[in-house]
């Protein structure tokens, strides 16, 4: 088991703009921003900086530059993005004019009403966080975001001028592995911009606390495709993981309540001696069962189940949190019983 502290991270660098309360509020921003946005193809000698660093692309003047198509056009032109902001902007955009390469090759901006998102090469390929999140919800309908974090705002969604982030979960997924109970749960990231890949991580964790550290996570599966013309499969890539994702836990909720109905019929013995025997071999306090085998009797029967319900109530007179959850452990594993007989 592992414990994935990419939700963590993600808590501790994003501004409180960034931060949405619900999937529907950010898959409405996503939304709005794609319909919001269009792909400007230009060749580099038809885009001109001005003198106050505003970009003339065509027909269109005083486009704005964020920071990050700011950083991208300094890497383009190779000069560094701290000597240029040191610079006046007569003499910055001078200098950006005159090192910025001049080839037949067009240049693709992402225009946001009159914001420059981003300027790349012919071989970016744009994927929308909106089509993300269409696959997601399709895929996920049940899932949602954890728990507020303690900052008392951060539900693990985020959105800002760089990238994407969302963390689901399905709070009424919790199936029994082993002996212990897991939920299913997943992140997604993307860039519209080219700041990060597209990606996914899947797992079945235990706990979330209110840091959005995942504790003790298993069959954590990660996907990850770079922004070229392939893109989209990899959408369907994420697709598939998370609907996989979906269907093991269907199937072990179906599982589980098959040994369920298995546990609610089945006897570990006829009398009270030789179900004394059967529970002493799992290591559970004799007086404990004895309580047990009281408190089942008066249901009618020595049924797994009865004896499990028995055992987990008594169980919680112990005193000691730490005692108590390593007995709820061992009474959890009286289910296997149920496929062994």
């Amino acid at each position: 088991m592992v414990n994935l502290l990419a939700a963590n991270k993600e808590l501790y660098r994003r501004t409180e703009d960034e931060c949405f309360g619900s999937l529907d509020s950010l898959h409405d921003f996503c939304r709005q921003q794609r319909d919001r946005s269009q792909d400007v193809w230009q060749k580099p000698d038809d885009v001109r900086l001005t003198h106050d660093m505003t970009l003339v692309i065509g027909d269109n003047p005083d486009l704005q530059l964020n920071d990050w198509s700011f950083s991208q056009l300094c890497r383009m032109a190779s000069v560094n993005k701290d000597t240029i902001n040191r610079l006046s902007p007569k003499t910055a955009s001078k200098a950006l004019e005159e090192t910025l390469p001049r080839a037949e090759k067009p240049l693709q901006l992402l225009a946001t009403n009159d914001l420059v998102r981003s300027v790349h090469g012919v071989s970016y390929t744009r994927l929308w966080n909106a089509d993300l999140l269409d696959a997601v919800r399709e895929a996920a309908p049940e899932f949602q975001p954890p728990q507020t974090a303690m900052d008392g705002r951060s539900t693990g969604l985020y959105c800002g001028e760089q990238d994407m982030f969302a963390f689901l979960i399905d709070p009424l997924g919790w199936v029994d592995i082993d002996g212990d109970a897991f939920a299913p749960g997943f992140f997604v990231w993307n860039s519209e911009v080219g700041r990060r890949s597209l990606g996914v991580q899947t797992f079945w964790f235990q706990k979330v606390c209110q840091n959005h550290i995942v504790w003790d996570a298993v069959e954590v599966v990660e996907f990850s495709r770079k922004h070229t013309a392939n893109v989209r499969d990899g959408l369907n890539e994420i697709r598939r993981l998370v609907e996989h994702l979906v269907a093991r836990r269907d199937a072990r909720k179906d599982s589980f309540a098959a040994v369920l109905r298995k546990a609610m019929t089945e006897k570990l013995g006829d009398d009270a001696e030789e179900v004394a025997k059967v529970l002493s071999r799992e290591d559970l306090p004799k007086g404990l069962i004895k309580e047990a085998l009281t408190l089942a009797q008066t249901q009618g029967a020595f049924t797994i189940f009865a004896l499990v319900d028995a055992l987990t109530r008594l169980s919680q007179n112990v005193k000691y949190a730490g005692d108590r959850a390593e007995l709820d452990q061992k009474i959890g594993q009286l289910f296997a019983l149920a496929l062994a007989v």
